[in-house]
């Protein structure tokens, strides 16, 4: 059986349109901390990224923070980054996610733009390459995943998706189901040893 101690939140710097967003992070922030398990996230204080820490804070959650040099101006705050339990500053956007990587047992993509989306996209390329097996999740809130769910489902049908049956990413609507689906795929799936440098190297 595979262990969960940490969960890594893929989600948007800017709060979205709809309050849901928020409130589904900080949600979700919340789980992750009554759980006992540690939040791993972009290190961000602001949007949704911002709330999602502000949940598992007021919950007494362990938070690793993890964000470039050149965007903690940008998406986070000195005051708010002193909270964090732990903040690892990387040279760059590729360290910044292979450090989210190997932090981490498990993801979960909330709501979020361009690099949300890119970051999710490249946890299922490692599953569906055969590195890693750890529990990815869709926070499909209000619908947003919707679009993405069915493009995968369109590439599946279209012949490119040759091991569907290593990228089983999790569909999950509300954010207290979204703790127990990942311990319960866990359950179920013993992750294998090693991370993903080489890989990494070759992307």
């Amino acid at each position: 059986m595979s262990t969960i101690r940490s969960i890594c939140i893929y989600c948007g710097s800017s709060p979205g349109r709809t309050a849901d967003y928020v409130e589904t992070a900080r949600a979700i922030g919340g789980e992750i901390a009554h759980h006992g398990l540690r939040l791993v996230y972009g290190g961000g204080t602001k949007g949704i990224m911002g709330a999602v820490a502000e949940g598992a804070i007021a919950a007494g959650g362990k938070i690793t923070g993890i964000i470039p040099r050149f965007l903690m101006s940008k998406e986070a705050t000195e005051s708010a980054l002193g909270r964090l339990d732990d903040l690892v500053v990387t040279d760059d956007m590729h360290q910044r996610k292979h450090t989210m990587f190997e932090l981490s047992d498990a993801f979960v993509a909330l709501p979020g733009g361009i690099g949300t989306l890119e970051e999710i996209v490249e946890i299922m390329t490692w599953a569906q390459l055969g590195r890693h097996r750890k529990p990815i999740v869709f926070a499909n809130v209000n619908g947003f995943w919707d679009p993405m769910l069915a493009l995968i489902d369109h590439m599946r049908a279209e012949g490119f998706v040759h091991t569907g049956h290593l990228v089983r990413p999790l569909v999950v609507d509300k954010a207290e189901a979204v703790v127990p689906a990942i311990l319960e795929q866990a359950a179920e799936t013993a992750a294998p040893a090693g991370g993903v440098t080489d890989v990494i190297d070759k992307l």
